[in-house]
C-alpha cells in the first residue's frame, strides 16, 4: 500500500522542520526563521506565503532547530523558566496559585516569571513577536491563570512549540487547551447542602460572570441542591459580578433590600463573600446570627475574616503545582492522559454559618 502523505509534504505523523517549510516556500531557512521571530525585513508577500505554509504544515519548532534569537533556548547555563500570566489585578486567589507554582518550581529547579499580558486581541505579528521574545528568553512553557489567551497568542505558541496550560479556565475545557481546574459543581452542591442542613431555605447565590464555566458549574451545583431539597429559588436570588469584594457588597445590598431577603448566601469566591458580610454589617445584621455566608476558594482572607469564613476549599496551591508539572511534561515531549484535570473541593466550616434562627412574626 502506498504511504499516505499529508499537506505538510512528508509522511503522515512526522513533524515538519524549518527546512521543509523553506523548501515549500522556495526561500531560505533564515527567511522562515525571520518570519517566526516577527522580523520586519521580509517582503509582505513572502511573509504571507511563509505564514500560510507554517499553518498548513502545522509547524512546531524543535529545540535542536532553534538558532540564537529564534524561538528557542536561552544560554545553556541559564536556568529553565516558565512564564506565569495574569490578566487582571493580583488578589488573594492569585497569591495562593503563585505559592503553589513557586513551591513546585523550586522542587523542579525551575524559575517562575510572573507577568501580565495586555488586554485585547493581538494581531498575528504582535503575537509572534511576543512568543519569540518568550522563547528567546528561555521560557519552557506558559501558564495562564483563569483566562485563556487570544487565538493569535495560542496559535503563535503552538507554532513555536511552547506549551500552554490554563489554571481554572473561564471557558469550557477543550482538547486543544491543556487546563487544570477543580470540582466546581461539587463545591457548589456542598456549599448549598451545608446551608440547607442548617435549616435555611431562602438561600441566594452571588457569583461571577455568567459566561465563566467555573461560575456556571458552581451555580448549577447550587440549583441542584435547592431542587433536590424542594427549596424555591426566589426571583432576584441569583446575582452575578466579577468574583470581587465590591461586587459582593453591591449584590449583597441588593439581596438584603428585597421584600423577602435571604437568610443565607452562597458566594462564588471568598472576596465576594466578604463583600456580602460587609453589606450585612451596613444593614445592621449580624453574621451568622442574622445571615449565614459561605464562600469559595479558602484563601487567606477566609481565615482572617471576622467571623472566620465557612468556605469551599479550592486547592489553589495544588492547582498551581499540578499546572507547572504538567507544563514541564509537555515541554519534555510527554503525552498526557487527559487535557483537563480537576482537583477535589471540600467544605471547610468556620464561624460565618449557623442554624437558622426564626424571628417572631417573621417567615424565615
Amino acid at each position: 500500500m502506498a504511504e499516505r502523505v499529508d499537506t505538510a509534504g512528508g509522511p503522515r505523523g512526522k513533524r515538519a522542520t524549518l527546512a521543509t517549510v523553506a523548501a515549500s516556500a522556495g526561500v531560505s531557512v533564515a527567511t522562515v526563521s525571520k518570519v517566526l521571530n516577527g522580523r520586519t525585513d521580509v517582503a509582505p508577500t513572502t511573509r504571507s506565503l511563509v505564514k500560510q505554509l507554517l499553518e498548513q504544515h502545522d509547524y512546531v519548532a524543535r529545540r535542536t532547530e532553534r538558532a540564537a534569537g529564534s524561538p528557542g533556548d536561552a544560554p545553556r547555563n541559564a536556568p529553565a523558566t516558565v512564564e506565569l500570566l495574569f490578566h487582571k489585578d493580583f488578589n488573594a486567589y492569585g497569591i495562593e496559585v503563585v505559592q503553589g507554582l513557586l513551591d513546585a518550581g523550586g522542587a523542579a529547579g525551575v524559575a517562575v516569571v510572573v507577568s501580565r499580558r495586555p488586554d485585547g486581541a493581538p494581531d498575528p505579528d504582535g503575537a509572534a513577536q511576543w512568543v519569540a521574545a518568550l522563547a528567546a528568553a528561555g521560557r519552557r512553557a506558559v501558564i495562564s491563570v483563569v483566562d485563556e489567551l487570544p487565538e493569535a497568542d495560542i496559535a503563535a505558541l503552538q507554532r513555536c512549540g511552547l506549551p500552554l496550560v490554563v489554571i481554572d479556565p473561564l471557558n469550557q475545557p477543550t482538547a486543544r487547551i491543556t487546563s487544570v481546574g477543580s470540582t466546581n459543581f461539587s463545591g457548589g452542591l456542598a456549599a448549598t447542602q451545608h446551608l440547607l442542613a442548617l435549616s435555611h431555605r431562602r438561600i441566594a447565590y452571588v457569583g461571577g460572570p455568567m459566561t465563566a464555566a467555573c461560575n456556571q458549574a458552581r451555580l448549577h451545583g447550587y440549583r441542584a441542591a435547592m431542587e433536590e431539597a424542594g427549596a424555591e429559588i426566589a426571583d432576584g436570588y441569583v446575582r452575578t459580578g466579577e468574583f470581587l469584594y465590591d461586587d459582593g457588597v453591591r449584590e449583597g445590598l441588593a439581596l438584603l433590600d428585597l421584600a423577602e431577603p435571604p437568610t443565607a448566601v452562597f458566594a462564588g469566591s471568598d472576596e465576594t463573600a466578604l463583600g456580602v458580610i460587609e453589606a450585612a454589617r451596613s444593614r445592621g445584621l449580624r453574621v451568622p446570627e442574622d445571615l449565614s455566608v459561605v464562600g469559595f476558594d479558602d484563601t487567606q482572607l477566609a481565615r482572617l475574616s471576622s467571623p472566620p469564613l465557612t468556605t469551599i476549599r479550592q486547592p489553589l496551591r495544588e492547582m498551581g503545582a499540578v499546572a507547572l508539572r504538567t507544563a514541564l511534561r509537555l515541554a519534555g515531549g510527554e503525552e498526557l492522559d487527559s487535557h483537563h484535570v480537576e482537583l477535589a473541593t471540600h467544605l471547610v466550616e468556620r464561624g460565618s454559618t449557623a442554624p437558622l434562627q426564626p424571628r417572631a412574626g417573621a417567615s424565615r
